[in-house]
């Protein structure tokens, strides 16, 4: 094979590839919104519920104690599949750069074309750039995971504050301890969000 043909058989498997990681990243957005909007329908319901039995002390504590749970643990599965996601198009994100930017230094010349890809000599600042962001360090509390990772820290916290007051709490020091849990439930799903990202980089 001639040194034209292997230029353009590249060219094609790359556009081609450009292609297949634009399409995975429209998907990977796509089913975290619908996870995120499956999971605030539930919430939603759930309080909707929650006015229904809220007249009734024999229904409250049993209505709260079968949807709280359920709540939780679906809002930490969908927590960790949009980690997993975020993971994922980032990953692709990394992918196409890396093409465009070999569109850049073979075809462009002196011109800017595809250009960004060469911000701060590539890495994840670069891959943003493409796409009109700047990470810093509060950048991971934009993501949809932490958004349900936020409503997963109030209801543990909620839960938390229900069952201390169980036990005969007075109602000050378990909202103490509720905001408490949820504080630290949301700095625990914020790390695991910052480290996910972080092992892209290395």
């Amino acid at each position: 094979m001639d040194e034209d043909a292997r230029e353009q058989g590249l060219l094609t498997a790359l556009t081609t590839e450009h292609f297949v990681l634009q399409t995975s990243r429209s998907a990977t957005i796509s089913e975290s919104v619908g996870r995120a909007t499956i999971f605030m329908s539930m919430l939603s319901a759930a309080l909707i519920g929650l006015g229904f039995v809220s007249t009734s002390g024999d229904l409250l504590r049993p209505y709260l104690g079968a949807v709280l749970p359920t709540l939780v643990i679906t809002g930490l599965l969908t927590f960790a599949r949009l980690v997993q996601n975020m993971v994922e198009n980032e990953v692709d994100l990394q992918r196409i750069q890396r093409i465009r930017l070999w569109y850049h230094r073979r075809f462009a010349g002196d011109q800017d074309f595809f250009a960004d890809a060469l911000t701060q000599g590539g890495g994840m600042r670069a891959e943003w750039a493409a796409v009109g962001s700047r990470p810093g360090r509060w950048h991971m509390l934009l993501t949809a995971a932490a958004l349900v990772g936020a409503v997963n820290a109030l209801l543990l916290g909620l839960g938390v504050t229900l069952l201390t007051g169980l036990f005969g709490v007075s109602p000050g020091p378990a909202i103490a301890v509720g905001v408490a849990v949820a504080l630290a439930a949301f700095a625990v799903q914020v790390a695991y969000i910052t480290r996910a990202s972080v092992s892209l980089n290395r």
